[in-house]
């Protein structure tokens, strides 16, 4: 049997005075993702791994949080390939801190942080280039 890596994490938005721009920030990125791909094209990111709480009260607080997870046939060997992919999603969504947790058999555990570096710590976007600030942390492998 092949190795089988799992990745998971999430995508937080910051919370916002308006209670209107809350909501059109949070379809927004609902939007983005619903127009991933899905179905039996093998994306290196697809609609179902995404899910995310829309209305206050049923797991939405102030800040969205956009939580995703996926198993992949060790994805480790093509792991820039899916980071790039994942940068591509960020740069069209609403977020402040991100996070990507790889598990992997053979590897380890890595832990991916993103934070957006804009002025005010927060990523639109209108902003056009990723700015951020990435850090990685790697534990012992899973099996021994």
């Amino acid at each position: 049997m092949e190795s089988e890596s799992i990745v998971y994490g999430n995508i937080r938005d910051w919370p916002s005075d308006s209670p209107a721009e809350s909501r059109l920030r949070r379809l927004l990125n609902k939007q983005v993702l619903d127009a991933l791909p899905c179905g039996d094209a093998w994306p290196f990111l697809g609609r179902e791994m995404f899910s995310c709480c829309q209305q206050p009260g049923s797991g939405l607080y102030q800040t969205q949080v956009i939580h995703f997870g996926a198993s992949y046939q060790t994805i480790e060997y093509e792991w820039k390939l899916w980071v790039a992919e994942f940068e591509a999603l960020l740069k069209r969504l609403y977020w402040a801190s991100a996070v990507v947790h790889l598990e992997t058999e053979l590897n380890g555990t890595h832990t991916f942080r993103w934070e957006a570096e804009s002025e005010n710590g927060l990523h639109s976007p209108q902003d056009g280039a990723l700015r951020v600030r990435c850090a990685w942390e790697r534990e012992g492998g899973l099996r021994g």
